[in-house]
């Protein structure tokens, strides 16, 4: 007897901080990527993702990338942030390396790095004195596409 596949994935949801600069850039990268899956953005423990998700751990999804499939699988961590690359044409390969057993640290440092900067800092507030301060706005009037980064001043280029 066989076992019957599992329905495939057609939509999936990226819990995300939209009060978080981070956050809101890496939200902004992924919507201007070319999704093979789409990819909804809900704000994380807002009243929409527990309306939607009642069965989800809220609390655990505050401090790490969270992403949630329509299927009902859930991803937290590296695997999260893998699921992300993997819905994106032009990730979509690099999802693959990084799934790996070889390539699943890379990933998990890279998730680590982004939860323990949020941590850091606190939801919506740059690192004092980090580079990311320039760009907590970045993405935010970039509807047409056109974003630029801010200039440098003098000081920063020394």
């Amino acid at each position: 007897m066989t076992t019957p596949a599992a329905p495939p994935v057609r939509r999936l949801t990226v819990l995300h901080d939209p009060h978080c600069g981070l956050c809101r850039r890496l939200t902004h990268w992924l919507r201007g990527q070319r999704q093979l899956v789409p990819l909804e953005f809900v704000e994380v423990a807002g009243p929409e993702a527990r309306r939607r998700f009642p069965e989800l751990d809220h609390d655990a999804s505050l401090g790490e990338i969270t992403v949630v499939a329509d299927t009902g699988e859930v991803w937290r961590g590296a695997h999260a942030f893998v699921t992300c690359l993997w819905a994106l044409a032009d990730h979509r390969s690099l999802a693959g390396r990084l799934g790996t057993p070889a390539g699943l640290p890379l990933a998990r440092a890279a998730a680590f790095a982004a939860s323990r900067y949020r941590s850091a800092v606190g939801a919506g507030q740059p690192a004092p004195g980090s580079e990311l301060d320039d760009y907590e706005d970045y993405g935010d009037d970039c509807a047409d596409g056109s974003c630029s980064v801010p200039p440098r001043t003098d000081a920063e280029q020394h």
